[in-house]
């Protein structure tokens, strides 16, 4: 599919500027690793836990944290999809995420974490849903800004190294948070001040990124409320086979998203739940993230995103099998290795490839579609998994993961296209 004569897949080979290599690299850097610490599957599920003493409750918290986000990638691309700079919108949704970290630190600081707090438990849950809200629309505007100021034959490598830097930070930084903020309960609450620690380390990834050069865009779509944008999405995916082809297997494949915030509570039945032992698992999983992601982009330079979303989709569901097999910390490290190698190509995959269909005007459009059905699950999933393991276990709720990503597997496979080759 053509604008104007170009190809959204066929851009001039330029080079992106030194300016915004060291802008996207530096928030890369700071930015993820400060919500790579409240996005692990390790700290947050935690403290939540130790809060409530509920499975149940820490899957509604993550699933009312995506709630948030099922509707607001639609806000960002009607906030941004007329504009010609959106450097702007992608600074301010992106600090609200971040005050909303705060707002998780000073809850911590003020409630305490000796004992089960539900007050301190449901504020988290407010914090988090408020999260959510300005991550939806994040997502659109940090993606979209990416695409305008990174050539296309540039996108893999920059998301490997900007997930490189921030796994070599997020992995020093996970074991400090552990071992020390946790364990040594720093200012009376550890867990607060790893939010706090993060909220910092986020802030300054948002500093970095305003030092962007950010060309003028000279094919925009016309200006829309955020209901017309909703109602553009089905004639997009009806009319882009390829793209919903994409739509779906990607979808089906976030159902990984189900079994995540379950990981480590599934650990705490058999092993002590140490905060030494957290901070080294959860380094294991950001390390190995990172340093994969750089072998990802340059794959998906060489031969285009399918083969790594089809690759590390196939490592997580082996990751999700070994979890039957856990009875030590050694087998509990070699799982998040696998989930750390997985998880990060499969994400990195999954937001590069949508850049690549269609038109370059309608890239906050798809954005935001792919985005709302990924967070849509994200919003059930947890919830989903919660009930499954209240009502029948762990087990199954891993299995059903498993055959979920198994269908999924086979669509990448055999039903979605390189968009690079069509």
């Amino acid at each position: 599919m053509t604008n104007g004569g170009r190809s959204a897949t066929t851009e001039v080979r330029e080079e992106p500027s030194i300016r915004n290599l060291v802008a996207q690299l530096s928030h890369g850097m700071f930015g993820q690793t400060g919500f790579r610490l409240i996005g692990a599957p390790t700290f947050l599920p935690a403290y939540l836990f130790l809060l409530t003493q509920s499975d149940l409750f820490v899957g509604l918290a993550r699933s009312l944290q995506a709630v948030g986000t099922v509707i607001t990638p639609l806000m960002g691309a009607a906030l941004i999809g007329h504009r010609s700079k959106i450097l702007g919108p992608t600074l301010a949704s992106s600090g609200l995420m971040r005050l909303s970290i705060l707002g998780l630190a000073v809850v911590g600081f003020l409630t305490g974490a000796d004992g089960v707090s539900w007050v301190a438990g449901w504020a988290a849950v407010f914090f988090l849903t408020i999260m959510g809200v300005f991550q939806g629309v994040s997502q659109v505007t940090m993606n979209a800004l990416r695409a305008k100021v990174i050539p296309l034959h540039r996108r893999g490598i920059v998301s490997g190294a900007r997930n490189f830097l921030a796994g070599i930070t997020s992995a020093g930084v996970s074991y400090l948070a552990g071992a020390y903020f946790i364990e040594q309960d720093v200012f009376g609450n550890g867990y607060a001040s790893v939010f706090l620690f993060a909220f910092v380390i986020a802030t300054i990834g948002l500093l970095t990124l305003a030092l962007t050069d950010e060309p003028k865009s000279a094919d925009v779509r016309p200006r829309a409320s955020i209901g017309k944008t909703f109602r553009d999405v089905a004639p997009l995916l009806r009319e882009d086979e390829a793209f919903r082809r994409f739509f779906i297997a990607r979808s089906l494949g976030s159902f990984g998203r189900m079994a995540m915030p379950f990981y480590i509570l599934f650990a705490g039945t058999t092993l002590e739940l140490t905060g030494t032992l957290l901070g080294i698992v959860t380094t294991a999983w950001m390390l190995t993230s990172s340093t994969t992601n750089l072998i990802w982009g340059h794959v998906a330079d060489r031969s285009g995103y399918k083969i790594v979303m089809a690759t590390t989709l196939a490592i997580w569901i082996v990751a999700h099998g070994t979890l039957f097999f856990i009875t030590d910390a050694t087998g509990l490290i070699v799982f998040f290795v696998l989930m750390g190698i997985a998880s990060g190509g499969f994400n990195q995959a999954g937001q590069n490839m949508v850049l690549e269909f269609g038109r370059t005007a309608d890239i906050p459009i798809r954005l935001a579609a792919s985005g709302s059905a990924v967070n849509l699950i994200g919003a059930i999933g947890p919830v989903l998994g919660g009930l499954i393991v209240a009502g029948t276990g762990y087990a199954p709720l891993f299995a059903i993961t498993i055959a979920t990503q198994l269908v999924a597997l086979a669509l990448i496979i055999g039903w979605v296209p390189e968009p690079r080759r069509r």
